[in-house]
């Protein structure tokens, strides 16, 4: 029996592997392994191309490296490719002595293995191990140099960085340019990094993401949203999901909704309206600039959801104060299948926190170990910290502060402070103050906290005795500042301001309220002027307070029943809590007001928060007499106003 071998079909198979092939890259590209692996595993003749690809698939995600290993064992023949991307999965997956121990028993190794060493060992921060496979490399390119500047840049040592930059034999490198611009952003210093960004001899779109980014990280939000106007309109490059995500974080820090609402209109004609990150980037910063109702439409429209998604939109709810619909929201996404992660519980125990749901929130969080093998951080114990506090459970709080595995975290202390004011305990008060004063003797916030509670309590010698403490350490209090987004314009208010153009119009419409107001009752709450001076001044003064300022300039600047929102760099004050509910009321307006611990709907007279202040009833309630309600009422009131004011 004699075989022929047909051309036809033998090109007919080629073809067909080839295809094959493509369609494993093609899926690995758009970040669909499971539809890389569907397509491998249909492909009948599978070349080490084809292995290639999805081992590509394994290193670009995380927790794949056993899968990786066992590809690559399959593999009639690896090559080169084969070993330098199984090296890689070794990196992405932290085992850095696993990639050593895949160098040295490479069969032959290429420049490319040389360049995955250097830089996964600088990565992993083993910046002088990288240096000697570098010196140690038979033949070095562009991508050499890059590593190492990258790998001193990361590690914050730009002096080395800068040498290393220099001595790099090809200068129009921009991944060696955005390395120095990456390097001197994650250090803070932004001049530096802009002189690099300016110098630079061509620039790509990882090197705007990276200014962009960096002045995002050092507070510089204005920049980073002023350049990336430039960046699209001006140098015509086209953004990405990381650019987006970057620059909508910035309109969350300027609480710039009017920019983000631009961004969200541009994204929905590009194919990037689709993409997760960009998506979760958007219901945060609807979240975070008080639209809570567009960031629920949107999480609602997403065709996927990872546990960043559902983080995100829990934690806005939370943050607005609508615990039920958060903790919710927390059962849909285990329904799902949606494993939660260390994220996701601190995001819960805030809206415990704004619910007053304590019994629940202590369940979280020891279930949290016991469920999901999470262990707790500092940031849940400082959440507990809180929900104690709030809860009128200061001693408790207080043995948890001192039972933490770990050093406290500032805003434990800082809860128990502020808890200290609302329950007159100066014993605790003074050991917060004293605990945070020791960790950071320049903070004002433990000074101005402590002064407040002698204030509350007229003891105005020990506020003094503060005052002169705060003089002699050369602290300089933060000052109060509240702003409202008017037409794409930011306007920042200072108490007792004077700079503002529109000032004699922003009087008189308080002047207006403010008799309005009298009308419905409204009394002016003087404790809350923390300064020995007259009665007729402390009212003044209360009127003059950047909350006010800010809500009156909102009232006159936009059409009547538009919803203002209002932001403050530090918590209410609680007579402008109790002003904001009259305001709202009078004006029939919503008013929200976000400071500097959680959103505030103000809307028909009524606060968001005032089931908080229910709970606190029941709970003062049920420690008195009968005969001693109505008697402690005002108490009760007084500290609710300074607890959620």
């Amino acid at each position: 029996m004699i075989l022929c071998r047909c051309p036809f079909l033998a090109n007919a198979r080629s073809r067909t592997c080839s295809l094959s092939t493509v369609a494993v890259a093609a899926a690995v590209r758009r970040g669909d392994l499971t539809g890389a692996e569907e397509a491998f595993a249909s492909t009948p003749r599978k070349t080490t191309a084809t292995y290639n690809c999805l081992l590509a698939g394994y290193a670009r995600a995380l927790g794949r490296l056993a899968d990786a290993r066992h590809l690559f064992d399959r593999i009639p023949t690896p090559d080169a490719v084969s070993y330098n991307t199984l090296l890689s999965c070794h990196f992405a997956s932290g085992d850095a002595d696993g990639a050593r121990r895949l160098f040295a028993s490479m069969p032959v190794r290429d420049v490319a293995s040389w360049n995955t060493m250097v830089s996964g060992l600088s990565k992993s921060g083993a910046v002088e191990e990288a240096k000697a496979v570098f010196l140690a490399m038979p033949v070095r390119n562009s991508v050499s140099w890059n590593a190492m500047v990258s790998g001193f840049a990361c590690s914050g040592d730009m002096s080395a960085a800068e040498e290393w930059f220099r001595n790099a034999p090809e200068k129009g490198d921009a991944v060696l340019w955005t390395a120095m611009v990456s390097g001197y952003m994650d250090i803070g210093n932004v001049v530096k990094a802009i002189e690099y960004f300016e110098a630079m001899p061509v620039r790509n779109l990882v090197s705007w993401n990276a200014v962009v980014a960096g002045y995002v990280k050092n507070s510089h939000a204005d920049d980073a949203l002023r350049l990336f106007r430039t960046m699209v309109r001006e140098a015509n490059v086209q953004p990405n999901a990381s650019t987006l995500s970057s620059v909508l974080l910035g309109c969350s820090n300027l609480s710039a909704l009017g920019f983000g609402k631009q961004i969200h209109q541009w994204c929905m004609k590009l194919p990037l309206s689709r993409n997760l990150t960009v998506g979760t980037s958007l219901v945060s910063m609807y979240c975070k600039c008080g639209d809570l109702s567009s960031a629920c439409k949107l999480f609602g429209e997403m065709h996927t959801r990872d546990v960043v998604a559902w983080n995100a939109m829990i934690s806005g709810y939370a943050q607005h104060g609508d615990g039920k619909e958060a903790i919710n929201l927390f059962e849909r996404m285990k329904d799902e299948g949606v494993e939660p992660n260390w994220i996701t519980f601190v995001a819960v125990l805030t809206a415990c926190i704004h619910t007053g749901l304590c019994d629940f929130g202590i369940r979280c969080f020891e279930g949290m170990k016991e469920l999901y093998g999470i262990e707790p951080r500092v940031d849940h114990y400082s959440c507990m910290v809180d929900l104690l506090c709030r809860a009128g459970k200061l001693e408790r709080a207080v043995d948890l502060i001192r039972s933490m595995p770990f050093e406290p975290h500032p805003s434990a202390y800082g809860t128990l402070l502020a808890a200290c004011r609302v329950y007159k305990n100066l014993e605790f008060a003074e050991l917060a103050a004293g605990k945070l004063i020791e960790k950071d003797p320049q903070s004002a916030g433990a000074y101005v906290q402590l002064a407040n509670i002698y204030a509350g309590a007229n003891q105005w010698d020990d506020v003094s005795r503060v005052r002169r403490w705060m003089k002699d350490n050369a602290v300089v209090k933060t000052p109060g500042y509240s702003w409202i987004e008017i037409k794409g314009v930011m306007h920042e208010f200072r108490s007792n301001d004077r700079l503002h153009p529109q000032l004699y119009l922003i009087h008189e419409k308080l002047g207006q309220l403010a008799e309005r107001m009298k009308a419905m009752g409204y009394v002016p709450d003087l404790d809350f002027v923390l300064h020995d001076v007259d009665e007729t001044l402390k009212v003044q003064m209360l009127m003059r307070h950047s909350e006010k300022l800010a809500i009156s300039f909102g009232l006159i600047s936009t059409a009547p029943g538009m919803t203002l929102r209002i932001f403050k760099n530090l918590r209410v004050c609680g007579d402008c809590h109790n002003a904001a509910k009259v305001i709202s009321k009078i004006e029939d307006r919503e008013i929200i007001l976000r400071d500097s611990t959680r959103f505030h709907h103000f809307r028909g007279g009524h606060c968001s928060c005032e089931h908080l202040f229910k709970m606190v009833m029941e709970r003062n309630n049920s420690e008195i007499g009968e005969g001693q309600q109505s008697a402690s009422s005002a108490k009760v009131i007084r500290q609710f106003r300074l607890k959620f004011g």
